[in-house]
């Protein structure tokens, strides 16, 4: 069975980046059936933290796309130095004595590139046993053959044929003098153990793999197929940072400015993937049908963002586009919380009835609380009484036309039809544009002039409130 993996460290909050890569394992284990491992490598002990952990798992719970495997590496110890000392025993691996550089001293191999200590690669294996007895501290690393081959190579699902010379791979570690795995190890040991037969992970690893591929052969079992992605980057080039960028590169910051997770999902896919047709607002079941390697793109991907603005205008934009296709009672209930946290009391009956008046007028779900305040407050925000006059108009007109609607509106019956025809039909008998006639009723009732249309906005606010805000319009008018 396919099985892919995704393996986030504790050590910041869930950066956009990492939730792509999460998307697109679970899109293509989805697609054919697999398995989604979330493993948490939580072996750097002095940089995780709690906080960080539940950053993790509150912006995948958020995305909505379920994991089938949990793991902790810091629950796994005894598998990677099992590991490292059985790569020690065939030879593939040595102890090295040398004491840890710490500044205070000139280097041991001056400038030069660093691959691996002569004396401590040939060092006798008796030699070493005695030392590691006496309690010298060492770290095990990793011998590459450079004797036995020339080069390493792989084929990538993403780039292509990959190929490194061997006279170019250091002797890196596995295990340190502390007992701790490195992230070569621990994520070579964990992908056998658990059965990877994909890893699917940040172009940044791509260097990483042709050690990786000497781990998995050492280790006598086949390596998995390897997919990097591009990297996301700032609209300057640079490589999106959690410590240069922000807040703005944290999959929180979208769910609390109020992105839908299935609207977010879908933009961070279109950043390097396409589907090779004009699609772009896509459902989860057409992202898992059309997902594949082919459609990723070898360049990195763009995020735009402002100082001023930290949402990506692509992201807004299909953000209201799946607010747009929402059935009514869905979106009701994920406005609700926002309403709610604005300080609006919101009844749910009046909730429904709102929504799809204001849902052609929201990008987010936290622009509701701004485009429907009128509807759930008692008093209307302060305003400008300039508004109550249509344009090329006076305010006697105003005046007048706010009159005649309040004395109309108290006998006609209160609903959008009824509410149209008298109207119109009240304009007409004044000789004054639909515009003159319904500007001032429309900033009366909502306090501004970009508003859901008028009609049903009347019927949802009711009788009394329309005619109690309609009568402050006037003596403001008058005053």
């Amino acid at each position: 069975m396919l099985r892919v993996r995704f393996a986030p460290s504790p050590t910041g909050y869930l950066h956009i980046g990492s939730a792509r890569t999460y998307i697109f394992n679970w899109f293509y284990a989805r697609r054919h059936g697999g398995t989604v491992i979330l493993r948490i490598d939580d072996t750097d002990l002095e940089r995780n933290t709690p906080e960080s952990l539940d950053s993790i798992f509150d912006g995948l719970r958020w995305l909505d796309l379920a994991w089938d495997e949990l793991h902790r590496q810091s629950e796994r110890l005894p598998l990677y130095r099992q590991m490292a000392e059985a790569l020690l025993a065939k030879g593939a691996a040595y102890r090295d004595f040398t004491p840890a550089y710490d500044g205070a001293k000139e280097r041991p191999y001056g400038d030069s590139a660093w691959l691996f200590d002569p004396m401590m690669r040939a060092l006798p294996r008796e030699e070493s046993a005695r030392r590691a007895a006496a309690g010298e501290p060492f770290v095990i690393r990793f011998r590459v053959p450079r004797d036995a081959r020339e080069s390493v190579q792989f084929r990538d699902a993403v780039f292509g044929e990959s190929s490194k010379a061997t006279a170019d791979i250091e002797d890196f570690a596995l295990l340190r003098s502390n007992g701790m795995p490195t992230y070569h190890l621990a994520s070579c040991a964990d992908d056998i153990d658990l059965r990877a037969t994909h890893v699917i992970r940040g172009q940044d690893h791509l260097t990483n793999t042709f050690k990786h591929v000497l781990l998995f052969e050492a280790a006598g079992v086949p390596a998995p197929q390897f997919a990097h992605l591009p990297l996301l980057v700032a609209p300057d080039g640079a490589k999106l940072s959690k410590r240069r960028h922000g807040p703005v590169v944290s999959v929180t910051t979208y769910r609390d400015g109020g992105f839908l997770p299935h609207a977010f999902v879908n933009f961070l896919c279109l950043l390097g993937w396409s589907p090779k047709d004009d699609r772009e607002r896509m459902s989860r079941e057409e992202l898992t049908e059309a997902f594949s390697f082919e459609g990723i793109n070898r360049s990195n991907a763009v995020v735009n963002f402002t100082e001023q603005d930290p949402f990506d205008p692509k992201a807004v934009w299909l953000n209201a586009e799946h607010i747009r296709a929402l059935p009514v009672e869905e979106l009701a209930a994920r406005l609700e919380p926002y309403l709610a946290a604005a300080g609006y009391g919101v009844e749910r009956a009046r909730l429904l009835a709102v929504t799809p008046l204001i849902r052609e007028r929201i990008q987010t779900l936290r622009d509701a609380a701004s485009a429907a305040d009128f509807f759930f407050r008692e008093e209307l925000a302060p305003y400008d009484s300039a508004e109550l006059v249509p344009q090329k108009g006076d305010a006697k007109l105003a005046t007048a036309v706010l009159e005649r609607a309040l004395s109309l509106l108290a006998r006609t019956d209160f609903n959008r039809q009824a509410l149209e025809d008298a109207l119109r039909a009240e304009a007409a008998a004044m000789g004054v544009k639909t515009g003159q006639m319904f500007q001032p009723i429309r900033v009366a009732v909502c306090g501004r002039k970009a508003a859901p249309p008028l009609f049903e906005t009347l019927e949802v606010l009711g009788r009394e409130t329309c005619l109690k805000r309609i009568g402050q319009a006037i003596r403001r008018l008058r005053s």
